[in-house]
């Protein structure tokens, strides 16, 4: 499926908002993303509805549609929703991974090993989580996972990125082979101290 303009528009404003590049209380103006993007204000709209819809941006009376605040208290909560909800995904994930899904899984985990910038990481870090989890096929979870991840990657970023080192994640390669030998056990117990280990 092709991406359009409200896709375009959304995935690049979220990965300024994510990284920082987009600052807390930036105010995100219509007009120029409309003239920089080559659209009319329907799609920007559209956009600035969707990261909304992510608590990325907020509509404030009379100042125009503005990046939320970062709130460093949540983090705790978010690490331990997406310990809860990671591992109810792996769960019902875990049985249905096949030689194609763990080979995706793979991929990502060499590619996030092989990341030299935060940015490179930080996506296929993302990627590496989802291929893990996707063949639980309950779409609702994986959208709540995946808006868990967009918050911890912004938190990452603001508080993180001058101390991150490039460096292969061995809780990933323990990850991989758990579930390539269907245990589910052990797969969760390293998913759990893998994910509460950046608290």
């Amino acid at each position: 499926m092709s991406e359009t303009a409200v896709d375009k528009i959304f995935r690049a404003l979220m990965e300024r908002i994510v990284t920082g590049d987009l600052p807390a209380g930036e105010k995100l103006r219509q007009d120029h993303i409309a003239r920089d993007y080559e659209v009319s204000h329907v799609p920007v709209r559209e956009a600035f509805l969707r990261l909304e819809a992510k608590g990325l941006a907020k509509s404030v009376p009379h100042k125009g549609m503005r990046v939320t605040e970062l709130e460093p208290t949540e983090i705790r909560e978010v690490i331990e929703m997406r310990v809860a909800l990671e591992v109810l995904a792996l769960t019902h994930a875990l049985p249905r991974h096949d030689d194609q899904t763990l080979a995706e899984v793979d991929a990502a985990r060499i590619a996030c090993d092989a990341a030299r910038d935060m940015i490179t990481w930080d996506r296929c870090n993302r990627r590496f989580h989802f291929a893990l989890l996707v063949p639980c096929a309950m779409p609702r979870l994986l959208s709540s996972i995946e808006d868990l991840h967009i918050t911890a990657a912004r938190h990452l970023f603001a508080y993180w990125r001058d101390r991150w080192v490039s460096r292969p994640d061995s809780d990933h390669a323990a990850l991989l082979e758990a579930v390539r030998a269907q245990d589910l056990t052990l797969a969760c117990d390293i998913l759990r101290r893998h994910l509460r280990r950046v608290s």
